[in-house]
C-alpha cells in the first residue's frame, strides 16, 4: 500500500514522504493513529502544495534572517558587570544578558538564539555567535566591563 506519512516515524521515514508499507502495518497501526494517509492522487497534489508553501516560508525566514545577521555584523555590545581579582566577575553575563542587551539596542532576538557554550565569568572582550536560522550566523562584539 502507498502511504504519505503525516508525522515523522522512527525506521520508518520522515514526515511528508511517500512510501510503499504492507497492507496490514497501513491499516492497523499508521491510519488509525493518523500518522500517515493513502496515497491517492488528491493527497499526493496537496502534499505537494504543501511541500511549496513550506519551502516559500523557510526562504523567506532565511532572507530575513541573513538581513538581519548583516545589521547585527555592526554591533557591539557593553555589559558591566563588579569585578573581583584577576578580573574575574561576581555572577556572570548569560544568554539571557545578551539578549537584554540587544532589545536595548532595538534588536528582538530570543536568547535560544544566542550560542554560549558557558556563561562568561572574566571581564573582557568576546565574540559571540547567534544562530539566527539552520544556515545563518551571525557575530557580535561583547565587551564585559567593571562599573567602577
Amino acid at each position: 500500500m502507498k502511504i504519505i506519512l503525516r508525522e515523522d516515524v522512527p525506521k520508518l521515514g520522515k514526515s511528508g514522504e511517500l512510501l510503499t508499507v504492507k497492507d496490514g502495518f497501513a491499516r492497523n497501526y499508521l491510519l488509525p493513529k493518523k500518522l500517515a494517509v493513502i496515497a491517492n492522487a488528491s493527497n499526493v497534489r496537496q502534499l505537494e502544495h504543501e511541500k511549496a508553501v513550506i519551502a516559500l516560508h523557510q526562504r523567506k525566514l532565511k532572507n530575513s534572517a541573513e538581513v538581519l545577521a548583516d545589521r547585527l555584523s555592526h554591533v557591539t555590545l557593553q555589559v558591566t558587570r563588579k569585578v573581583g581579582e584577576q578580573g574575574r566577575l561576581y555572577g556572570s553575563v548569560t544568554s539571557l544578558d545578551i539578549a537584554d542587551a540587544l532589545a536595548a539596542k532595538g534588536f528582538d532576538i530570543e536568547r535560544r538564539f544566542i550560542h554560549l557554550p558557558e556563561p562568561i565569568k572574566t571581564a573582557g572582550s568576546f565574540d559571540i555567535e547567534l544562530r539566527l536560522h539552520k544556515d545563518v550566523r551571525a557575530q557580535i562584539k561583547l565587551n564585559v566591563v567593571d562599573e567602577a
